[in-house]
């Protein structure tokens, strides 16, 4: 089952990540880059240099599962960086306020692209 929660770990890898990479090569950026081990359950997630394109890596329990997510207005705001982790330590909280665009201040939201929805059945 495909399922993030806040009972997990969230790391935003440093820098800019090519987002051609799949499953394995990313897996090598955790390792090599980061010096985390991916299998640990742990997600990390990985921006392109526009901030744009996010991918979300985690290991399950039969596989690993890659997120993707564009979005076709706005960028990500990216967390501060802490040198003790080489990474962007991240509570569930802080990932869903940065894919949704939701600031700390709130009057302020970051511009996002309303998704038209169809009102019949497919």
């Amino acid at each position: 089952m495909f399922c993030l929660n806040d009972t997990m770990r969230y790391f935003l890898c440093p820098g800019k990540t090519d987002m051609r990479k799949g499953i394995n090569s990313l897996c090598g950026v955790v390792r090599d880059k980061m010096g985390f081990d991916v299998r640990m359950g742990d997600v990390f997630i990985f921006t392109n240099l526009s901030r744009n394109t996010m991918k979300l890596l985690h290991a399950e329990n039969g596989g690993f599962v890659l997120y993707i997510k564009r979005l076709e207005a706005g960028t990500f705001k990216i967390p501060q960086y802490d040198e003790k982790s080489k990474s962007f330590p991240m509570e569930w909280k802080d990932l869903v306020m940065m894919v949704e665009g939701i600031s700390e201040n709130p009057n302020v939201r970051i511009r996002r692209l309303k998704a038209r929805r169809n009102d019949g059945f497919y």
